[in-house]
């Protein structure tokens, strides 16, 4: 591949609306002297991605950037190195190493990961105000978005159904109760209601927007871009679930400044290696484990557990402690199946290795022969 030109300052570089800076650019030099276009991956598709240039939104084959292990393919929200113009098909030959991934389990019976979006400085959980909240699934969304590396947001959608400010404000207060050190906004993009207040929380690096089909994504996203980009179908009232209406993660420059991704709706959200992150989402929790006699306590029966002590004064809700047990378990059998298989296909290598050496040996013998 031939050399091309120095890339442009980051201060000026037609990439920096979504969120090219002087680091990306220090890491991509290697691939500036390959000749490689630096560019950020707005959708995959299968077996290709579109990908945003300073030339413009180039197609590439992603042949180079999709092993085995699903969450080191290539995803919505790297940057990645193009092919320059010319090649037929464009390549991408290798993306950077990503700041942050949001990651979840797969309903595979291996479970394995499966990659999200990458590189996202706020994770939004969106929730429609139009069906009861599950504040049980609320506190998984946020355990995935605190173990990606990402600040989580919820934002109530949905908000003019509920009327009462009294009622719309004891909501509010349920879901912050569930996620503590997270913010909480109730919007309404039918009437413009708190829009400019996520907005400019946005504004400043990428966003992500999570939640189930329904919870109004596609409409807040529309809200977001000032135009009806995302399509949108109706709701039904029976239960306020939606249909799939986004069926990819796309990459979205916002006119008041950062990035937005907005992703199908997840019907199932399993925790992969979240242990951090629910630490985080239960963080009354893990304070009062401290205090706890025993350091090994699994606050179940155990003398002297001052989280059992909270959940008797009623200092700590009885709901919250059974969400955070379910998680851990959960996630404690997800660490143990990774574990399992990563000690299976090490076997397995071992004895792939095993054969070939008997294998060279034998022909070396026969050699001598």
């Amino acid at each position: 591949m031939h050399s091309s030109s120095s890339p442009l300052t980051s201060s000026s570089h037609p990439l920096q609306p979504y969120g090219w800076d002087a680091d990306w650019e220090a890491e991509f030099a290697p691939y500036t002297e390959q000749g490689c276009l630096p560019g950020r991956v707005v959708r995959v598709d299968r077996g290709q991605c579109d990908v945003v240039t300073a030339d413009g939104v180039v197609r590439a084959d992603t042949a180079f950037v999709t092993p085995h292990d699903p969450l080191r393919v290539v995803c919505t929200g790297d940057w990645a190195a193009v092919d320059p113009e010319g090649g037929n098909p464009r390549y991408v030959r290798a993306y950077l190493p990503r700041r942050t991934a949001f990651v979840r389990s797969t309903s595979s019976k291996r479970s394995e990961g499966q990659i999200l979006a990458a590189n996202v400085d706020h994770a939004i959980v969106a929730v429609s105000l139009a069906a009861e909240l599950d504040l049980a699934r609320i506190e998984r969304f946020l355990a995935l978005a605190w173990e990606s590396g990402a600040q989580p947001l919820v934002v109530l959608t949905k908000a003019d159904l509920v009327p009462d400010p009294v009622t719309l404000a004891h909501l509010v207060q349920d879901v912050e109760t569930a996620a503590p050190g997270v913010p909480v906004l109730s919007v309404s993009a039918e009437q413009g209601e708190g829009l400019d207040v996520l907005a400019a929380v946005v504004s400043d690096g990428t966003a992500v927007l999570l939640g189930q089909s329904g919870a109004g994504k596609s409409t807040l996203a529309n809200a977001l871009l000032g135009e009806d980009v995302m399509g949108v179908q109706a709701i039904r009232d029976v239960d306020g679930k939606g249909r799939h209406t986004t069926t990819t993660r796309n990459l979205l420059a916002l006119p008041g400044g950062g990035v937005l991704i907005d992703t199908p709706g997840l019907r199932g959200v399993g925790l992969w290696d979240a242990g951090n992150g629910v630490d985080q989402v239960f963080a009354e929790i893990a304070e009062l484990a401290e205090q706890c006699r025993f350091h090994d306590c699994a606050h179940q029966s155990e003398p002297g557990c001052a989280v059992l002590a909270a959940v008797d004064s009623g200092a700590l809700p009885e709901r919250r402690l059974e969400s955070y047990r379910k998680l851990m378990r959960e996630n404690q059998r997800i660490v143990a199946k990774t574990d399992a298989r990563v000690r299976a296909e090490i076997r397995k290598e071992w004895k792939r290795r095993g054969a070939l050496g008997k294998a060279a040996m034998e022909a070396k013998r026969g050699g001598l022969r």
